[in-house]
């Protein structure tokens, strides 16, 4: 599923737990979301078409005279990631990997349903964990598409409180931007940060 709500065809991947296997287009909709967020950086990779090129700077000098720069998109999802920031082709291939998981744990949506799981948070998950950290945060960006974006109703959902929540989507501007997103569309107001 895309981050529009609409589905898109794909190849058949196979995968395993720690590698190739099941058929992941007898897959729901939730579980590749899922599997796409814990999957390892090779078998995301080959989800992927990847480009390399070259990125010119500020004031038309050359930040990388060769093509070390990284633009990646997902072909199940179509959401793309890119980054430029090393020299190194290798470094921003990650740098990119861990954007795009971000990216798909940001845009992609899942209905809750009585077996969906509840989102890890205690300890909060670190920004440095890609991986686990962008499986929190669909998590919690599902449990709060499914309470209509109301923030006490989400936390009661995840069982935690209001104020936990809240820090967790103040520390994440990307997160906070995604939060105020869904609750202007249904009519609400922007969260407002607590400690101003």
């Amino acid at each position: 599923m895309t981050g529009d709500g609409s589905f898109c065809r794909e190849r058949k991947f196979r995968y395993e737990e720690n590698g190739p296997s099941v058929e992941k287009n007898r897959m729901s909709e939730t579980e590749k979301r899922d599997l796409w967020l814990t999957a390892d950086d090779e078998h995301l990779k080959e989800g992927c078409i990847i480009d390399f090129h070259k990125c010119s700077g500020n004031g038309g000098q050359k930040v990388n005279k060769t093509s070390s720069a990284v633009r990646l998109i997902h072909k199940a999802s179509g959401l793309s990631a890119e980054d430029t920031r090393e020299r190194s082709q290798a470094r921003n291939l990650s740098n990119a990997l861990k954007k795009l998981r971000l990216r798909i744990a940001l845009k992609i949506r899942n209905p809750i349903t009585e077996t969906s799981p509840l989102p890890v948070l205690s300890p909060p998950p670190s920004l440095n964990n890609v991986k686990t950290y962008s499986t929190a945060l669909a998590l919690m960006l599902d449990r709060l598409m499914d309470c209509c974006w109301d923030i006490p109703a989400a936390a009661e959902a995840m069982n935690i409180s209001k104020t936990k929540l809240t820090k967790l989507i103040f520390r994440d501007p990307a997160f906070l931007l995604e939060v105020n997103r869904g609750r202007s569309e249904k009519g609400l107001p922007p969260l407002q940060n607590p400690a101003k």
